[in-house]
């Protein structure tokens, strides 16, 4: 959110993108402050034994991170605090005029279709134990 793309984003490739979550290979642009840049390493380390909120404090080792410093804990649980921009709203409530424009899904979804599987999932109840662990599969299937 302070930069339009996550930490790990690398020229939109997929590919890359996962590479780079794998390496844990993080380019900061230069503009992120320095506090922005260590609250984030510290919330994406892969080594949950040091990955903050994840220690000792909790969360509250979060809350205090030096990013925070200027937040107002009490009055944001209260939402007693204004926000720093409010979008316009031009047509009432469900306004998405803000939001970019794509164009409308062509594929269709939810017809249904020839399924080679689902005779497997059939329930059998006459031959089942009376075990609904699984919703549609009977205890004697396994």
């Amino acid at each position: 959110m302070l930069c339009g793309f996550t930490p790990f984003w690398d020229s939109g490739s997929p590919m890359k993108i996962y590479e780079n979550i794998l390496k844990g290979r993080v380019k900061y642009p230069p503009y992120i402050h320095p506090d922005a840049q260590d609250l984030l390493s510290r919330l994406i380390t892969a080594d949950l034994t040091k990955r903050l909120g994840n220690l000792a404090g909790g969360s509250k080792d979060v809350m205090d991170h030096q990013w925070f410093t200027e937040v107002t804990w009490e009055r944001l649980g209260r939402k007693d605090i204004d926000a720093p921009y409010v979008p316009p709203i031009k047509s009432g409530a469900g306004d998405a005029s803000l939001f970019d424009k794509y164009p409308e899904e062509t594929e269709p979804y939810g017809q249904a279709g020839k399924d080679e599987w689902g005779h497997l999932f059939q329930y059998v109840g006459a031959k089942c134990c009376g075990s609904r662990a699984f919703a549609n599969l009977c205890c004697s299937d396994f």
